[in-house]
Parts: structure tokens; sequence; C-alpha cells
């Protein structure tokens, strides 16, 4: 396992007194794997980000991690609008103190094997949504993190970039043979685009199931087409309690 939660609690302080997160989690990922956790609307979805990184620590339990690096896809691109899209791709290597011509010369060998040749040079404010997210997917790539945290990166396209976005992610994590843990609400998008499905409870979240997806050829697109995929949504549905 690169990355495994062995019966991790979480508790949080606030005015109000403590909050449990998180209560008795257990689960593992294996490298390469494409895991995704769902769960109802503040379960701590984000908070296991958090705890997988080691930005916070478990109040009980523990989050086991292979000696690896972390690279973040936040809801928003979060490109900065001065920079163009070259110098938004080296800013991972600029805070890490990795800014070397070698590390550049990889971090644009990377954009332009993914599409982005003809874009080096122009501001994000210029490329469609779609197109910010596949350069924030390669800012987050150029620094060769082994483990790539995806906070619900999708949620604020709209629905068709948003289909096209998701195979356009799924192929450059899985041609560069990455580790991706996703959170999201969007059941479908869980499916499509996981090889593994974690469902969580409500707060405190608990493990409700582990889903293994094998069907439809690992493509999001073929996937969504399959006569299984109508099944597991109903199925993570119920365990939803939705």
């Amino acid at each position: 396992m690169i990355l495994s939660f062995d019966g991790v609690y979480y508790t949080y302080h606030s005015q109000n007194g403590e909050t449990e997160a998180v209560r008795n989690l257990s689960f593992g990922i294996e490298k390469g794997e494409f895991a995704a956790v769902i769960g109802p609307s503040g379960c701590g979805k984000t908070t296991i980000l958090s705890l997988a990184a080691g930005l916070i620590n478990p109040t009980g339990g523990k989050v086991e991690r292979e000696n690896v690096e972390f690279g973040y896809m936040l809801q928003r691109d979060a490109l900065f609008p001065w920079r163009t899209v070259e110098r938004n791709i080296y800013l991972p290597l600029e805070v890490k103190k990795r800014n070397t011509p070698e590390m550049r010369e990889k971090a644009v060998a990377l954009a332009e094997k993914y599409g982005l040749k003809d874009f080096l040079h122009k501001k994000p404010a210029q490329l469609s949504g779609g197109m910010r997210q596949r350069v924030a997917l390669i800012r987050t790539l150029a620094a060769q993190p082994d483990i790539l945290l995806l906070d619900e990166p999708f949620s604020a396209l709209d629905y068709q970039t948003r289909l096209e976005v998701c195979d356009d992610v799924q192929g450059i994590i899985k041609g560069e043979h990455k580790t991706a843990l996703l959170v999201t609400h969007d059941i479908s998008e869980a499916i499509a685009l996981s090889d593994k499905v974690i469902v969580l409870s409500s707060r405190p979240a608990t493990l409700v199931a582990e889903h293994e997806i094998t069907f439809g050829n690992g493509s999001p697109k073929i996937r969504r087409n399959c006569p299984e995929f109508a099944a597991t949504f109903e199925l993570l549905r119920r365990e939803l309690g939705i």
C-alpha cells in the first residue's frame, strides 16, 4: 500500500467545542490506483485529504504513507492571471526550490505531451475552463509528486466541460502512472474515473463500503455507457442514503 488509513479518528476544536469528523476509518490505496471518496455533504471528505497528506495529524489511529510526495489539485484552477501558462507550470518548482533548467525542461515536455504546446505563452484568461484545468493538472505534475490529491476539481465547470475534462484528467494521470485520491460529491464522476470507490457515512465519517470498479476498460467515456454503470450508481446512491 502506498497510502493507508488504519483505524483513524479525527476531532477538531472550535468555539462550540469538540466535533468528531472521522471515526475508526480504515482503507488503503495501491500504487498506481485511482481511488475516489464519496459521502454526504459535510461528512469530512476534504479532511481525509488533509490527513492523507500529513497536513493534520489523526486524533487516533495511523495514516501510513511510503515516503511519498503529494500534489494538490483544487476546486478552482488557481492559476495566476499575470503569469503565462508556462510560468504557472513552473510555480511548484519555485516553491519547492527545484526550479532548475532540467526540471523546467521536463515540465515543458509534459505540457507539450498533453496538448499545451501552442498555449505556453498565453495567459489563463485566454483559455477555456477545461484547458485551464489541464494546465492546473500539468502544474501539479510538474514537481513529480507520487500521489495526486484531487479536491472536487471539476465542480466549477459546466456539465459538458466536466465530462470532457474528466476524461482528459484521468487519461493524463493514468498515462503518467500516478496514484490519485479524489474526493467528490458526484456519484457518476466517482464511478467513471476510479478503480475503487470508498463510500463514507455522514459525519463523523465512517467507512460504509468499498467497491472495485472493473467494467468499461478504464475509460470514463466507455464506462458511462456500460450497462453496469446504472446499477453501480443505484447501489452507491442507496449506500449514501439519497
